[in-house]
């Protein structure tokens, strides 16, 4: 989660010089390498063919839909505006447990769920003058997309391990990472130090190293009883974004991340 919460400012920090689709795509590629070649020096087998749907799940949802959709988002909305809808995510990714392992949760748990979205799509309409911005919508998208790729990376974890979860669907994305990156458009100008590492810190750690610990733990406590820790999530990211980036948090993107943290607060009690 502490790897997670640099990860909206650093792709802010990022996209200006990169651009949205080298951001998204290109870390996922040099991710797919770091992956790759890691699997190659330890000569790990090919996953069973009864894990490939759920790998598929986890390369659309984190490999792909998050990192697209974030950097995309980010051209246009704030880290920290951005984290507040990201805030959701926790109540999402219980949504998506929920639905993969059949339970059947109590009417509360929808209604409080229902709650902090509308709390984020009231948040969003306001900032925007009365109307979601493209940057909201592609930032719903974003968690929709993670809350299902967290959901089945934690349950596949428990028989192949976090770490070989997010590599081999890293591995198995790299065709598509590495030829969209090559035909995303390339920046005219070098671009400067402090984006190089923002894109280098989101292509290792939000994409890659940050899994390892994530899906063990998911995997180790339930996904949605060890996702509560996620709930520090939005709190954080804004405070990195007023360090990092001098954003200047006003009051009502205070109010709505606390607003939103307490109703996925809620969401894991009612359950």
């Amino acid at each position: 989660m502490l790897c997670f919460s640099f990860t909206l400012p650093a792709t802010r920090l990022a996209v200006p010089e990169f651009g949205s689709y080298l951001v998204g795509f290109g870390r996922s590629a040099l991710a797919g390498v770091l992956a790759l070649a890691l699997l190659l020096i330890l000569r790990e087998k090919v996953p069973e063919r009864r894990h490939w749907r759920g790998l598929l799940i986890v390369a659309v949802g984190t490999v792909f839909g998050f990192s697209i959709f974030t950097a995309l988002a980010l051209r246009t909305v704030p880290a920290s505006h951005g984290a507040v809808v990201v805030g959701l995510l926790p109540a999402m990714t219980a949504i998506a447990a929920v639905l993969l392992a059949r339970e059947r949760p109590r009417p509360v748990f929808w209604l409080v769920c229902a709650l902090g979205v509308v709390a984020v799509l009231v948040f969003a309409a306001v900032q925007g003058a009365g109307q979601l911005s493209a940057g909201d919508l592609y930032m719903l998208l974003a968690v929709v997309l993670a809350a299902a790729g967290y959901a089945e990376g934690g349950r596949l974890a428990r028989e192949m391990g976090g770490w070989r979860v997010v590599s081999w669907a890293l591995a198995f994305s790299l065709p598509v990472s590495m030829l969209a990156t090559f035909l995303s458009p390339w920046p005219a100008h070098l671009p400067s130090l402090t984006a190089c590492l923002a894109f280098g810190y989101v292509s290792l750690f939000s994409v890659f190293l940050g899994f390892f610990a994530w899906y063990k733990g998911l995997a180790m406590g339930g996904v949605a009883r060890a996702g509560q820790v996620q709930l520090l999530q939005p709190v954080l990211t804004v405070l990195w974004s007023a360090l990092l980036l001098n954003e200047q948090i006003g009051a009502a993107t205070v109010v709505a991340s606390l607003f939103v943290v307490g109703t996925a607060l809620l969401s894991r009690l009612t359950r």
